[in-house]
């Protein structure tokens, strides 16, 4: 008999979460309305505000199990971080009392010394500070032992006030956004518009592999991809595993963190089997871009719980397979306003829908004027394996619209009427089938940034990546071209021409960002050439546009970043860049001298006293002796190359500025890691199974 579930959807989805509903519940009606001030409109937080909601917090935690609190950030580590306390103070008498005041809910002060800063806080200078993000809501992290801790997201600043982590630039963005966005709706004429805020909708795409595999290998365990691999004799090739039946045990892995994220409001709302063997998808539904991230580095943190639940090791590396897809974290995003309306929703007449129309132009300029940025936003050493492959976009960034929306602002470029064509609906050849009306666009898959109906999908971000860099710049960039909108139109006496004026030079001026064609193909990338668009290639050379003084001048006009935080930022770009390279050399090192080397000597021992045997009872060793030579062979190549790497290493070890170094890890180290494991693959097609010391790529992606 099926065991009946215990737990429903509606019973469980945000049980975890101090939210609004439970804040409505347990406090005093003037202070959810002056915190609700606070969160909705940015007015200023009282400390006897504070500690009221501080005293019902921790009250409602303890009721659920808490015995520590922590303040949960988002370092430029690009993971996240918490320091727990207890909510324990002993009094005079040797008692224990539980407190939690406001003072300890809106500030923190962990050790700022041992985060990246990039330069802005020397190692002697340990001085940080946590502060409460009132706007993402407070929630309870579980263990599988049964401890509770209540989580407060905070932001992360140093003692001198710089930004410390991925969040407060995102909140720096969503006002810089919001502002211009609100200046353009009041004077198309919308003025009961207060606020606009950025929503997103992280597709998550992932690998899972055996705990037992996982664990035999090295490169897996400290790099999270695999530094050596032959092909399996099946990869992808056949298309049956995306979106094919979801095995058993993959299933109730899956109910298991669906379960753990909707405890958390986590609204995860599709799953499926991906395009690659082993790999695996989840979409949620669109949330605030600053809840949102949040809820993405949580399902990062909770999914390698839940999968080592059962026995499984979730892989999040851009790609952690040579030979086969990769994973993104496909990043939708769009504006709303306070009262609901969506701002790139076309409705049934785009062409007569100025108010799209004129945010649709702003994304088409911000892209165009700040590709660079736009793909430093992306730029990682992981992803830099993935990008431009088959089931990811180029390095090229351009703009996906679709024929119906490319035609409209074609035709208002060249001052000439659009025609509404009639709906077109689908002709299945089945009498039983319903008639269904075709979309206005298609999906256009190997586009970066791609129009979706409603919403942007930007591509580019890698599975491993945090978002809050890709969406504070996207929100930075479009904030400029609203800005420049706005004041243009708040000089206008005719709206409605000075609109028109504005979309007909964004398409002369910008236009050539606009391709709906095949991005992977070799004429997009000679058109793309003509057109004038990058093709910036790898993360270093991406993130050198962070410190030009284009790049400078945008966010320190709309106080987004400082001069100082970007050049820190691309500081610490540079020396992760470096630090992942260094870390995949060395393993590569280690690996072939302490576990393929000695195996391919073993077998070139037992080998050889085949073929003398062999000889002795007059059996031809031909066959035997080519192999026992292309093996010979490939050990001395392989055992020159690690030499050469390992020298290459020490020289770069040498190097102390942190571009020189990522450029020398890029140029000398990366090439002898992929040219070294062309022998390394070639030898584990040569030696028995018994003997190769690692699992192959037919165990970790076919064992599950």
């Amino acid at each position: 008999m099926r065991e009946k579930k215990d737990y429903y959807i509606t019973k469980i989805f945000g049980s975890n979460v101090f939210s609004k509903k439970v804040m409505k519940e347990r406090l005093p009606g003037e202070t959810y309305r002056k915190l609700l001030k606070t969160i909705e409109e940015g007015m200023p937080l009282s400390l006897e505000v504070a500690n009221v909601v501080a005293e019902e917090m921790k009250n409602w935690a303890i009721e659920k199990g808490a015995t520590h609190y922590t303040h949960w950030f988002q370092p430029l580590t690009g993971s996240t971080a918490e320091k727990h306390d207890s909510f324990i103070t002993p009094d005079d008498e040797g008692n224990s009392i539980l407190e939690f005041s406001g003072k300890q809910l809106i500030k923190g002060e962990p050790d700022a010394s041992s985060f990246p800063s990039g330069g802005l806080r020397s190692t002697f200078e340990a001085r940080g500070y946590t502060a409460w993000d009132c706007t993402s809501p407070a929630f309870l992290k579980e263990t599988d032992e049964g401890d509770t801790v209540l989580c407060i997201p905070t932001v992360f600043y140093s003692y001198t006030g710089e930004a410390l982590d991925k969040k407060i630039p995102l909140l720096r963005s969503m006002d810089a956004i919001s502002k211009q966005a609100v200046r353009v709706l009041h004077a198309l004429g919308n003025q009961n518009v207060k606020k606009v805020i950025p929503t997103v909708g992280p597709e998550q795409e992932y690998f899972l592999i055996e705990k037992e595999l996982y664990l035999k290998r090295l490169d897996l365990m400290l790099c999270g991809r695999t530094l050596f691999g032959a092909p399996a004799p099946k990869g992808q090739e056949l298309e049956d595993h995306y979106f094919g039946p979801i095995k058993d045990r993959i299933t109730k892995f899956m109910t298991d963190l669906d379960k753990e994220l909707w405890k958390l409001g986590i609204a995860a709302k599709t799953r499926h089997n991906e395009v690659a063997p082993a790999q695996f998808e989840m979409a949620p539904y669109f949330n605030y871009v600053n809840i949102a991230t949040d809820h993405n580095q949580l399902w990062m943190e909770i999914i390698q719980k839940v999968a080592l639940r059962h026995g499984l090791v979730c892989l999040l590396h851009e790609k952690p397979y040579a030979g086969i897809n990769g994973s993104g974290k496909h990043n939708n995003w769009s504006l709303i306003t306070d009262n609901g309306v969506n701002l790139l929703d076309p409705g049934n007449t785009p062409h007569e829908n100025l108010q799209f129309l004129i945010f649709l132009s702003a994304l088409i300029k911000a892209i165009d004027k700040h590709q660079d940025i736009l793909r430093a936003s992306c730029a990682t050493s992981g992803n830099d394996h993935r990008l431009g492959a088959n089931e990811a976009p180029p390095a090229i960034i351009s703009i996906f619209l679709g024929d119906e929306l490319t035609e409209i602002l074609e035709k208002i470029s060249n001052d000439e009427r659009y025609q509404k064509k009639d709906k077109v609906f689908m002709k299945l050849g089945v009498d039983t089938l319903p008639h269904i009306s075709k979309d206005n666009t298609d999906r256009n898959r190997t586009s970066p940034f791609a129009f979706t109906g409603n919403k942007f999908e930007f591509r580019m971000v890698g599975s491993s990546m945090s978002i809050a860099d890709p969406n504070f710049i996207l929100n930075t960039i479009v904030a400029e071209s609203l800005d420049e909108f706005a004041t243009r139109l708040e000089k206008a006496s005719d709206i409605s021409k000075e609109t028109t004026e504005i979309i007909k030079e964004t398409i002369k001026n910008h236009g050539r960002i606009i391709f709906n064609g095949n991005n992977y193909s070799e004429e997009w990338v000679k058109e793309a050439e003509k057109r004038g668009l990058l093709n910036i290639k790898n993360a270093v050379d991406a993130h050198k546009c962070m410190i030009t003084k284009k790049t400078e001048d945008l966010f320190t006009k709309y106080e987004v970043l400082s001069k100082e935080e970007l050049y820190s930022r691309f500081e610490i770009y540079m020396e992760q860049y470096a630090k992942q390279i260094a870390i995949e050399s060395k393993t590569a090192i280690k690996m072939v001298k302490r576990q393929y080397l000695p195996a391919t000597i073993k077998y070139i021992g037992i080998l050889s006293e085949t073929i003398l045997k062999a000889k002795q009872n007059n059996v031809d060793t031909d066959s035997m002796m080519t192999m026992l030579k292309d093996i010979i062979s490939s050990f001395e190549s392989a055992t020159k190359k690690v030499n050469e790497l390992e020298k290459e290493l020490n020289n770069a070890n040498n190097i102390s500025e942190s571009l020189e170094k990522a450029e020398y890890f890029r140029d000398k180290i990366f090439p002898k890691i992929s040219d070294l494991r062309k022998d390394i693959d070639l030898l584990e097609t040569l030696i028995p199974s018994d003997i190769w010391p690692t699992p192959t790529y037919s165990d970790m992606l076919y064992k599950l």
